[in-house]
């Protein structure tokens, strides 16, 4: 027995469900002889297929998104009494008439809405693992790296960002702490620092520390202690060398679309 998958994308599809009917046919399942007839994007292909499974006998199953093409190769297999089977038609049909919508009939989309989906959940899982500086190697893979003092939304922004397919490393700037030599090997171009009005972030700390049980007069909270990290920060975005965002009023959607905007410009240049 011979099998023609015919798809206009990679053929799994239509592999996959022909093996799992086969199964079902133990005589026959392992003498059945599959050929799988991928990326099919003109009537000239069918027509050859449709030839060539009449000459060897073969049963044609497609998945073929496109009308002109689902219409000629039925026609074309009607002609020369060639056996076929439309495995995505009735299901999109259905699919047509209960949402309401006509489908797009464009190839090779579920592989690429796959590949966007592990995308995100593998950059998701990158900003997770280099949140907050946990590992300073992350600097060199990231596609994106956010500096700043605390409370400056490196975290919810590395996530936001994430989601949007960037791999993103964030640092914490403290003056105690020597940044990571990493930070300064990096092209300056995917870093990103974040500046706040102090005034602002006193009160997002004292809040902060209210939040969590404890005193909002503590250290962390202090003007002046405030003043002191953004001078420090002030001087490691020098020595980077990157770009600096005032994030003073920005909603983090805001801030990560600027970076993005400015990403996407450099690397177009490039």
């Amino acid at each position: 027995m011979r099998i023609f998958i015919v798809s206009d994308s990679i053929g799994e599809t239509g592999e996959l469900v022909a093996k799992a009917a086969l199964s079902q046919f133990e005589q026959v399942y392992h003498k059945a002889q599959i050929k799988r007839f991928t990326h099919i994007d003109s009537l000239e292909h069918i027509e050859e297929i449709v030839s060539l499974a009449k000459l060897h006998g073969a049963l044609i199953i497609y998945t073929l998104v496109r009308d002109d093409m689902k219409q000629h190769i039925n026609l074309l297999a009607e002609k020369v009494n060639v056996e076929i089977i439309d495995l995505m038609g009735p299901v999109i049909k259905s699919f047509e008439k209960i949402i309401g919508t006509q489908a797009m009939q464009e190839p090779g989309l579920v592989r690429r809405l796959d590949e966007d989906y592990f995308a995100k959940i593998e950059a998701v899982e990158f900003a997770v693992k280099y949140d907050d500086g946990r590992d300073p190697r992350g600097l060199l893979q990231a596609d994106i790296v956010l500096v700043g003092v605390s409370r400056t939304s490196k975290t919810p922004l590395s996530q936001y960002l994430a989601n949007k397919r960037w791999k993103v490393a964030n640092v914490p700037l403290v003056p105690e702490v020597d940044p990571p030599e990493e930070l300064f090997q990096i092209d300056p171009s995917k870093c990103f620092g974040l500046i706040i009005n102090p005034e602002k972030l006193n009160s997002i700390r004292r809040e902060r520390l209210k939040a969590i049980g404890l005193s909002d007069d503590a250290n962390y909270a202090k003007i002046e202690r405030i003043q002191e990290e953004l001078k420090h920060f002030d001087r490691v975005v020098e020595r980077i060398g990157c770009e600096v965002i005032d994030v003073t009023n920005r909603a983090v959607e805001e801030t990560a679309n600027i970076i993005i905007s400015k990403r996407q410009e450099y690397l177009r240049k490039k």
